[in-house]
């Protein structure tokens, strides 16, 4: 799908998944015709590859104004980088991968999980929820998918007019555990305590560690307990 020639905003839906996956290539797992798994193929003009953290912003921004609008009962907030949560459970994940041009981010391709009308999650429990099993209610999916393409839009204009500061402003008001003492730990397998304090230029997790010290992770670095 990174194929310059396609059109922006371009999207394909699965109803079927037969091999998801979503960050550090786990798998994910979707029952069919029960939820919303797609991609969306983003053409760029000029978003350098320091911004990108703004582009993480902006589309988990939209997700989660979608998911607000459905009065989850739990509280919903963005966990560091893009996962969506309910309360503590995941309720949808993404996957944002990117070509690049020179110093400058010439398109992506933007996997969205979002689990929707399913009520079972075997391989995953506690851990992961739906939108039915916090409302009750049954969704459309295509409609669903047309809430999101639109948020998508309007948080795109904001990166697309350089907005920065006003899509950082709103992923730090809902990012999961931000200032809040809290349980990581890091690559090594050590456990730590410490406080999200924002995100780095270069889109790292911030921690302030007990000796008052701020400390970047990326991805692959530390983990939440």
């Amino acid at each position: 799908m990174h194929n310059s020639d396609l059109q922006n905003l371009t999207v394909v839906v699965a109803k079927q998944q037969t091999n998801g996956r979503g960050q550090l290539a786990q798998k994910w797992i979707s029952e069919p015709h029960k939820n919303l798994t797609f991609s969306v193929f983003l053409k760029f003009k000029d978003l350098q590859i320091t911004e990108n953290k703004y582009l993480n912003f902006a589309i988990s921004l939209a997700i989660h104004e979608v998911l607000l609008s459905k009065k989850i009962i739990k509280k919903t907030t963005i966990k560091w980088p893009n996962d969506l949560l309910s309360g503590n459970k995941k309720i949808c994940g993404t996957l944002i991968e990117n070509t690049f041009s020179g110093n400058h981010i010439k398109n992506s391709i933007i996997g969205i999980g979002l689990n929707v009308n399913q009520e079972l999650f075997p391989e995953f429990k506690p851990n992961a929820t739906s939108l039915k099993l916090e409302t009750g209610l049954e969704f459309n999916l295509n409609t669903l998918l047309n809430e999101i393409l639109i948020a998508f839009q309007n948080k795109l204009n904001l990166l697309k007019t350089k907005q920065f500061e006003l899509l950082e402003e709103g992923y730090l008001k809902v990012l999961y555990k931000k200032n809040i003492p809290s349980m990581f730990k890091n690559s090594s397998g050590d456990i730590f305590m410490g406080i999200i304090t924002g995100i780095s230029n270069n889109g790292k997790l911030q921690i302030q560690l007990e000796d008052d010290a701020i400390k970047e992770f990326g991805i692959k670095e530390v983990s939440f307990l």
